[in-house]
């Protein structure tokens, strides 16, 4: 809804790209956070520590989503040098982006916040990257719900 609203307002295509979908959570897709800690305490906590750990029961790990959002970077700096590019995704993939993005470990995954809704803006300049907005949720007044929890 994101993508077509942004699309229908700015008069572009909309145009999909796998590498930025979201993480396979596998068994705990669907769940809500309440069920993941009580039937997967330990991997809970792990996810929380130590995300760059984690594999995911039948789903992936965040190497997996850190390369496929590297290669959509590369992809789109190739392709957009010096143009602005409009990314739509989820949670992970968009914390996995100021990553790769800004060039740090993949530990500090976490250390991005990233709420429904909300819009950042990264300058990937290769050589010197800037994070010159991250999480705006301004816009949603009392709409606004934090994504304390999310998966």
């Amino acid at each position: 809804m994101t993508a077509e609203y942004i699309s229908k307002e700015l008069g572009l295509e909309i145009q999909t790209d796998k590498d930025i979908i979201e993480i396979d959570h596998g068994e705990w897709s669907g769940m809500l956070v309440e069920e993941v800690k009580e039937k997967y305490p330990d991997m809970f906590r792990q996810w929380l520590y130590e995300p760059e750990t984690i594999k995911f029961p039948h789903g992936e790990t965040l190497v997996d989503v850190y390369n496929r959002v590297k290669r959509f970077q590369e992809r789109m700096l190739e392709k957009h040098d010096g143009e602005t590019v409009i990314a739509v995704s989820h949670t992970v993939p968009i914390r996995a982006s100021f990553v790769v993005g800004l060039n740090l470990p993949l530990a500090k995954f976490w250390s991005f916040g990233c709420d429904n809704a909300s819009y950042s803006i990264l300058d990937y300049e290769k050589v010197r990257p800037i994070l010159y907005k991250l999480n705006n949720t301004y816009f949603l007044g009392d709409l606004f719900i934090p994504a304390l929890d999310a998966l």
